[in-house]
């Protein structure tokens, strides 16, 4: 079976009976895609010609366009993917890519906001206007309970329970999870939905977005590049650093850690699969306590 074609069935494959996220299908398709034109160019176009040799020629290849260490380490894993699928088809007879070396990753810490400076950010947005008292719900959620932004963006109505402070979450793997909402956070959301929401949602030319629990300007559900926008908004209005949405969710696991917080808790809440994914915190927790330690020690 040439690459390409095997390629193709290995993405409706994995659209059909693994439960992937577009943005990771989309990258299985690009990486694939440059690596069957690669292999074309050394004169391999069958699926069962690609060995060993030739995946650490790629690897090479990658590393010499100077590529970042995660760009070599994600385009190397799909094309692993592809040959553990493919070796599962029987398509060939043995996995080449076993054991196959990719530089290491360099795994940064990641930013985490002051505590201040978080809930500084949370009561910025206006409450006169309704896009200001989204905005400041949005910003609860994300720094009060956690959340991905995705999984903001595919909250509806039904999800939130005010009476028991409580919003359902559909995370990674379609996996549910019960979030707790702080105090501020529902007395925010009740005034989101008390009002704003219905004033957005009579903008709203789509019946069925009825559902969605936060609106855009026009009345539609709200999607990541607009909570990207209004929280670079409201960075630059307080004069803070630049932070994506997701340092919100850091924030979150690093301040609950710093309050007392055990790690296997913080893992439940961010909805991780293994419990070091959510060690990286701890980290973060120790160079903190290294900065007071110098700051505040006279022998330091």
């Amino acid at each position: 079976m040439t690459i390409i074609s095997a390629t193709a069935s290995f993405l409706r494959s994995a659209r059909a009976e693994r439960d992937l996220s577009p943005h990771t299908l989309g990258a299985y398709a690009s990486d694939l895609r440059q690596f069957a034109d690669w292999a074309a160019r050394s004169h391999v176009l069958e699926v069962g010609e690609i060995d060993r040799k030739l995946l650490r020629r790629y690897v090479s290849f990658l590393s010499e366009r100077r590529l970042a260490r995660r760009s070599i380490a994600r385009k190397a894993s799909s094309v692993r993917a592809f040959l553990r699928w493919a070796t599962l088809q029987k398509v060939i007879p043995a996995d080449p890519s076993l054991g196959l070396k990719v530089p290491k990753l360099d795994r940064p810490l990641p930013k985490v906001l002051k505590v201040a400076d978080a809930s500084a950010l949370c009561e910025f947005p206006p409450l006169d206007d309704p896009l200001g008292v989204r905005d400041r719900a949005v910003l609860e959620l994300l720094y009060g309970s956690g959340l991905r932004v995705a999984e903001l963006c595919g909250l509806d109505l039904q999800d939130l329970d005010l009476s028991a402070g409580t919003v359902r979450v559909l995370g990674k793997g379609r996996k549910q999870r019960q979030l707790p909402v702080s105090r501020p956070g529902r007395r925010i959301l009740e005034l989101y939905l008390h009002d704003a929401r219905g004033r957005l949602l009579e903008r709203s030319k789509q019946a069925a977005v009825e559902t969605a629990l936060f609106l855009n300007a026009r009345g539609q559900r709200l999607g990541p590049r607009s909570i990207r926008a209004l929280l670079e908004k409201y960075l630059r209005a307080e004069g803070m650093r630049h932070v994506s949405p997701h340092a919100l969710r850091h924030s979150f696991a690093t301040h609950m850690l710093d309050g007392g917080a055990d790690l296997r808790s913080v893992q439940e809440l961010l909805g991780h699969d293994s419990l070091a994914t959510t060690q990286i915190y701890t980290h973060v927790s120790s160079e903190r306590l290294r900065t007071v330690y110098e700051q505040s020690h006279p022998r330091a």
